[in-house]
């Protein structure tokens, strides 16, 4: 925000680059940023992320389970962030989407299940 700022209020300088995108610009994404809290942690960044940034995350809502059932139910177990990172990789065209598609079976994700958050209420 305060590289922002500076390019905002000195129009005729070199912009300067926010600390986030300084230290990302040179790595090969896809970026993905998985959270047991609210997906709003990680978005915070996104927008100095090259390339942007896939967030997967409970939205806050708690339940009474185990944390391996938790992770799944809200779509942030290791299965699904492999899937986030396939179809990040697809939408760059660095993987073709029969490779998501195959995922999908490979780690038994349900395709059709309802939007957890919404499920949550």
């Amino acid at each position: 925000m305060l590289a922002e700022r500076w390019n905002m209020l000195h129009p005729a300088e070199p912009p300067k680059k926010p600390y986030v995108r300084q230290i990302l610009e040179n790595e090969k994404g896809p970026f993905i940023a998985v959270s047991d809290y609210m997906k709003i942690v990680p978005d915070q960044i996104a927008k100095w992320v090259p390339g942007g940034l896939t967030t997967l995350g409970t939205d806050g809502f708690g339940r009474s389970d185990t944390r391996p059932r938790l992770r799944r139910f809200f779509e942030v177990d290791a299965e699904c962030t492999v899937l986030a990172t396939l179809h990040a990789l697809a939408q760059r065209g660095e993987v073709d989407p029969s490779v998501v598609t195959q995922a999908i079976k490979d780690l038994n994700i349900d395709p059709e299940k309802r939007f957890p958050q919404i499920l949550a209420f």
